[in-house]
């Protein structure tokens, strides 16, 4: 057990710089920044001195061998917009991602199991052909055309819901705020979580074991929440935990849309105003709580399933 987790948590080290060795090299290949930030009546030598000043003229290498340094002690630099340092800004927005992708993934689990479950037990009757046509549309429709048509029918016609941000703070304003943005990133992963409980669900159903429960007398209802249940939610608790990773992830376009002060709508800024420091800093943090995630969810599955044996 120790050397497996010794061995994952190098992995997830080489995937957390690999991800940032890669956002650092595309955000190269983007812009100069030195030119965005000059004004617009700058002459070539005060470009070429504030580029220097802000140490873009010198390798990329050199450049990511310095970020990297700092960032393992917490130091992701400084943003070039705001001057603030970037773990600063990255605190204040993460409350609001967190908020967002929480509340998201409840729905997602609260919803998604029950569903999943009359669906497989009700297979192929009106209900399972209902819930999976739901399904597939939830995974088809792109997160931003939801969100724009949620604002549509429910902020602008019915005049329900408020379109942007977070509220006053107070806890009935935060939560007429969260309805929207929550649903719209929550969809896709509640779809995509109802099927893979109905599948599972439907592949236990059809074990030995569960023909053995049928044999003796039980009911259809207990055989399928006393027996077969527990063992289909073996991947799919694997899954859930991964969700919320991906949930943070793509909280970025339902941020944007929303007008949610969170990470993912700093990002979207920072990208357009080529702020290199804090496109880094916060897609760095973002794969490390995405890696983290990974492995407690890797070690978690040797105690759901004892067939699982770390070697």
């Amino acid at each position: 057990m120790t050397r497996y987790i010794i061995r994952r948590l190098l992995q997830s080290i080489l995937v957390v710089f690999g991800v940032s060795v890669l956002v650092f090299v595309i955000l190269f290949q983007t812009g100069d920044p030195a030119i965005l930030m000059a004004s617009p009546d700058a002459t070539r030598e005060e470009v070429d001195q504030l580029r220097h000043d802000l140490g873009f003229d010198r390798p990329i290498y050199v450049q990511y061998f310095e970020f990297a340094s700092k960032a393992v002690r917490g130091d992701f630099g400084t943003s070039l917009r705001q001057g603030q340092p970037v773990f600063k800004l990255i605190r204040e927005r993460m409350p609001a991602t967190l908020k967002l992708a929480l509340t998201a993934f409840v729905l997602s689990v609260v919803i998604s199991i029950p569903v999943g479950i009359i669906s497989a037990t009700k297979r192929n009757s009106i209900w399972d052909n209902l819930v999976m046509g739901l399904a597939l549309l939830g995974q088809s429709l792109p997160v931003f055309f939801l969100g724009v048509v949620l604002i549509f029918v429910f902020a602008g016609k019915l005049k329900w819901l408020p379109s942007y941000g977070q509220g006053d703070g107070s806890m009935v304003s935060t939560i007429k705020h969260l309805i929207l943005p929550s649903i719209t990133l929550a969809t896709f992963s509640l779809a995509r979580s109802a099927r893979l409980v109905r599948s599972s669900l439907l592949e236990v159903l059809g074990l030995d074991f569960v023909r053995t429960a049928r044999s003796k007398g039980l009911t259809e209802s207990a055989v399928t929440y006393r027996h077969a249940l527990k063992n289909a939610l073996i991947p799919v608790i694997t899954i859930f935990g991964l969700e919320f990773g991906t949930l943070l992830g793509g909280a970025v376009i339902t941020e944007t849309v929303f007008s949610w002060p969170g990470i993912g709508r700093m990002i979207i800024l920072a990208i357009q105003q080529r702020d290199f420091p804090v496109v880094v800093g916060a897609v760095t943090v973002v794969a490390v709580i995405f890696v983290f995630l990974n492995l407690i969810v890797d070690l978690l599955y040797g105690v759901i399933d004892p067939r699982v044996r770390y070697g």
